[in-house]
């Protein structure tokens, strides 16, 4: 299914919020937050113009985001998009990903009252199977969506230079930098008003 054919708020098809459902006249209570989700959706996976980030990185990155949430109905999503534009791409993102999920979330904070909350976890870097299959620049993306996932208290300036380095422009790393936000955001919503939608059945 592409991105036009879709119900027209990606999150209800997420829930499985069908007209009149309890969940569809809760949502509709607050009209410019359904919107305005719908629109993010909307600007970071259907631009007009494609820009730094090509619909393939997008949907990889996504998906990893996704399935490293343990997020499976999400992550399938963005995995059915992902296979349409690049099969391979969404083969070697399955390959990878049972090596990358974890816990978390881990990273140490500056010393002070706050390093008792210091949680040390894996580091994870992409292997060379998957740089082969995806290549060096989503390679790294992927990397940054893990630190971001399971240790954003150690991103830093570092972490942006190596993406960078694999080829990165300042606006590519704020997009992505969005879209993960964005992935992490619709994740919350799509787990809560599907608890809720199991309640009021």
């Amino acid at each position: 299914m592409t991105i036009s054919s879709e119900p027209a708020d990606v999150i209800d098809r997420l829930v499985g919020v069908r007209a009149g459902d309890p969940i569809d006249v809760l949502r509709a209570e607050r009209p410019a937050a359904k919107a305005n989700a719908q629109a993010s959706y909307e600007a970071l996976f259907a631009p007009a113009q494609p820009g730094d980030i090509s619909p393939a990185e997008r949907f990889a990155v996504a998906a990893w985001v996704a399935y490293l949430s343990q997020a499976p109905a999400v992550a399938d999503f963005y995995r059915g998009h992902l296979t349409a534009v690049a099969p391979a791409i969404a083969a070697a993102v399955d390959a990878a990903v049972a090596g990358a999920v974890t816990s978390g979330p881990y990273g140490t904070y500056p010393a002070g009252p706050l390093s008792a909350e210091d949680v040390q976890g894996p580091h994870w870097q992409p292997d060379a199977d998957l740089r082969a299959a995806v290549g060096d620049r989503l390679a790294r993306a992927l990397a940054h969506a893990h630190l971001l996932t399971y240790r954003p208290r150690d991103a830093s300036p570092g972490a942006l230079q190596d993406l960078v380095d694999a080829g990165w422009s300042t606006t590519g790393i704020v997009t992505l930098s969005q879209l993960i936000a964005f992935v992490h955001f619709q994740l919350r919503v799509v787990a809560g008003l599907t608890v809720l939608a199991g309640a009021r059945r």
